[in-house]
């Protein structure tokens, strides 16, 4: 797709986000339909948020491992409410070869089974636990309707799967990693989000509790960027997965399971994307900086990636013979965080152009104050994006006491809306009939102040609500 051709984000956000998606050559369609080809700034970016966290897990005494892609169905019917919660989107393997199977198998579309099953196997004393286990792989999920890194057939993600043999422990986990992921998500993709507990209706299925991560984009829709559950020890009592605990009793352990994919990427362009294309975190943009040289500046272009390459600054250079302002465009299309203009003309005078790509501001510096002013950059960058993020969301947050309030800025206004609700998913059934806006999480310690903004009953929560991707 050609970089001047995107769609104005205020005209058709929609479109935008593809256009962005295509012309910063994040991804490319792909013949198999409802997947998509990541291309190499996409795994790029994905890459880095796999180092990061993978160190953030491993930091927390996980470790990972590897589970079959192939889920056996009488395997993954063992636990009903999981089964049935995922029916619709599994992708089922009745052939191998020309020998049609005796027993068909699922594509994994998550591995709760899996990891049970191996549990089973490996857990048989107090001793063997904590079980704390990680997998980077990819899952397959039958969706009808696909958009890039949002919603896929195949997708990019990680899920954690932990074993304790008490339930305050395996709860004390599942709030643990569900920090993490906050964390991650604020400091290093600089969106700020809103977190807490999921409804009994929107919890994942089979689980007791699930904790969300819901960020909102820049349209007012909310997209689930992490979730976290703890299972209690349903799942382990359907294995049958049994210790002998420290007074030499039989018990059943307790489980959690977590997950983010690339899904994130998506949160990332509509979070701080523009009109001008990408616009990537500098902790989290593979290469913090793209060099244009323009004229003969061979010398000066070699001491600067030394200079770089010392202070562990990553680049990029465009050394193609496109004309300035076609690259300068390229590269604020591909979200570089500083772009760096060597003019020969600049540097006769020992001076240099930056530019930053959350702003545009040329900021003009001497040869000698490049490497300090991009340290110094990255970190204001980083800290504005974030804020900025936060300044737009809060402003799209709404806090009603009438339904009819709440009817008016659904129909009206982007965003989130607070209400109080009495806890009944009748309630939450009938929002969601009358404005498609869906329970996103409850609110946790916030004073309840007025009845159930929908059937005036007394309230016993804070819930947000949002429309969502």
């Amino acid at each position: 797709m050609e970089i001047d051709k995107i769609t104005s984000r205020d005209v058709d956000f929609a479109k935008w986000y593809t256009d962005v998606c295509l012309s910063s050559d994040l991804v490319d369609y792909s013949t198999v339909k409802g997947s998509m080809i990541i291309r190499p700034l996409g795994y790029a970016i994905w890459e880095n948020i796999e180092q990061i966290l993978d160190k953030m897990f491993k930091e927390t005494g996980h470790e990972n491992v590897q589970m079959p892609m192939f889920i056996p169905e009488s395997l993954l019917n063992v636990e009903k409410e999981h089964v049935e919660g995922f029916a619709p989107e599994v992708a089922w393997v009745t052939h191998g070869g020309k020998e049609k199977l005796e027993e068909r198998m699922c594509v994994r579309p998550t591995s709760e089974v899996l990891f049970c099953d191996h549990y089973k196997k490996i857990i048989k004393t107090y001793r063997d636990l904590p079980k704390l286990y990680n997998q980077w792989c990819t899952i397959v999920r039958w969706e009808k309707t696909t958009r890039p890194f949002l919603r896929s057939r195949e997708i990019l993600w990680q899920e954690g799967h932990t074993m304790h043999r008490t339930s305050e422990e395996a709860i004390e986990e599942t709030l643990k990693m569900f920090n993490i992921y906050k964390k991650f998500q604020e400091e290093y993709l600089a969106i700020p989000v809103i977190t807490g507990r999921k409804t009994e209706k929107e919890k994942f299925a089979g689980a007791e509790i699930t904790y969300t991560i819901e960020a909102m984009m820049y349209d007012g829709y909310a997209l689930q960027n992490g979730t976290s559950h703890y299972f209690g020890n349903h799942f382990a009592e359907a294995f049958g997965i049994r210790f002998t605990d420290i007074d030499n009793t039989l018990k059943t352990p307790y489980q959690t399971s977590w997950g983010v994919s690339t899904r994130m990427i998506g949160s990332i362009i509509m979070v701080h994307g523009d009109n001008h294309g990408l616009v990537l975190p500098p902790k989290i943009a593979p290469f913090k900086v793209i060099i244009i040289p323009i004229g003969e500046v061979e010398e000066k272009l070699n001491d600067l990636k030394d200079k770089l390459n010392e202070a562990n600054i990553t680049y990029k250079t465009d050394e193609t013979n496109k004309r300035p302002g076609y690259k300068f465009a390229e590269a604020e299309v591909k979200g570089y965080p500083i772009r760096i203009e060597l003019g020969k003309r600049d540097l006769e005078n020992n001076q240099v152009t930056l530019v930053r790509r959350d702003t545009l501001e040329k900021i003009n510096v001497t040869y000698e104050e490049i490497i300090p002013t991009i340290k110094s950059l990255l970190e204001t960058m980083q800290n504005d994006m974030y804020n900025k993020a936060k300044a737009r969301r809060d402003k799209m947050i709404y806090d009603v006491k009438e339904y009819n309030e709440l009817l008016a800025i659904a129909k009206n206004k982007p965003g989130f809306v607070k209400i109080n609700w009495c806890g009944n998913s009748t309630c939450e059934d009938k929002i969601k009939e009358d404005t498609a806006m869906k329970s996103r999480c409850i609110i946790e310690n916030e004073e309840i102040s007025g009845p159930c903004v929908v059937c005036g009953k007394k309230a016993t929560t804070r819930l947000y609500v949002g429309k969502q991707y």
